[in-house]
């Protein structure tokens, strides 16, 4: 074999893994948001899809793949991306109209200066987040009507869902998060997060693969001392150290249980009476391991309480037959 022949077979095969690697993260992506769509039933047929656009690495890749399984879907819909240009100093707005064009996708650009309003009402230092979201919500759910949008796609992956739900309870108190689906506050929009089971991790790889023109939020950028980023850190921090505890937390979030919660409003609590009827899902009051889930060899070998209380001593000698087993 010539010396240029054997020099380029090694640089051959890593392109070919390479591409090979690019490709199952491109299916994993579409399987995993069509699998979003399909749970929370986001997309239907003859739906017009705005996708918010924001120059960021997770809208381009939510707008990229929603395209991409319109082409394979079973169901007609329309996209149309809308980009909210802010005016924030030096923002280059010939990026985006440049790259939606080149893509075939229709597009509206909005024109509205809130980034002069954020600026005037908030103090130097101080965090612009809340403020901007609100105005920017705003803006593009009136938007959203004025195209006859049937949904707005918001391009929230799963670090996002996870970092809200331990921002509301460590610093608001609650047990709150960002649903993949949900009505707007107004009531006249269907709000939907196709990347809810993405990771962040696979969004920034796809962006480097796609070569998205990124561009960056001059507004908030800079604020490196965010709540959120503290956050961010924490999870990134137990994925080193305790792999799985954060797949598991995304997985509670899907896996509530209101009576073992205490939230009066979302439990009767004050009503419950007991019923005198087996309950499975029910409390085992003396557990130890609140972790362990009840398979069916163990729910029905649960231990009938009531035909042992007679005394504390007969109560014993059940416990320890019955654990020694």
């Amino acid at each position: 074999m010539p010396a240029h022949d054997a020099a380029s077979a090694p640089s051959h095969k890593s392109a070919e893994k390479i591409a090979h690697e690019n490709n199952k993260l491109h299916k994993r992506l579409c399987r995993q948001v069509g699998q979003a769509i399909g749970d929370f039933n986001m997309i239907e047929d003859g739906d017009k899809v705005m996708v918010c656009l924001s120059g960021g690495k997770d809208s381009y890749a939510l707008l990229d793949i929603l395209m991409t399984l319109r082409e394979r879907a079973p169901i007609n819909f329309e996209i149309v991306a809308v980009n909210l240009d802010q005016k924030q100093p030096n923002f280059p707005d010939h990026i985006l109209p440049a790259y939606l064009d080149k893509l075939g996708v229709a597009y509206h650009i909005e024109n509205q200066d809130t980034y002069s309003i954020v600026k005037r009402l908030i103090p130097e230092g101080k965090t612009t987040c809340s403020l901007c979201s609100r105005l920017r919500r705003g803006i593009l759910y009136r938007v959203a009507t004025e195209l006859g949008a049937t949904k707005v796609a918001l391009g929230h992956h799963r670090d996002d869902i996870m970092e809200t739900f331990f921002l509301n309870m460590f610093f608001g108190g609650k047990l709150k998060s960002m649903p993949a689906k949900l009505q707007s506050d107004d009531g006249k929009q269907i709000v939907i997060r196709p990347l809810a089971y993405v990771k962040e991790a696979d969004l920034i790889r796809y962006a480097e693969v796609k070569q998205f023109p990124i561009i960056p939020c001059d507004l908030c950028g800079s604020q490196e001392n965010l709540q959120r980023k503290q956050i961010k850190g924490m999870l990134r921090e137990w994925e080193k150290k305790f792999p799985g505890r954060v797949d598991n937390v995304f997985a509670s979030l899907s896996t509530v249980a209101p009576s073992h919660l205490m939230d009066r409003n979302l439990f009767g609590f004050t009503g419950l009476k007991a019923s005198g009827i087996a309950d499975p899902n029910g409390d085992i009051a003396f557990d130890d391991d609140p972790c362990s889930t009840p398979t069916a060899a163990t729910v029905s070998s649960i231990i009938p309480l009531q035909a042992v209380v007679q005394s504390g001593a007969q109560l014993d000698a059940h416990l320890d037959t019955h654990l020694a087993k």
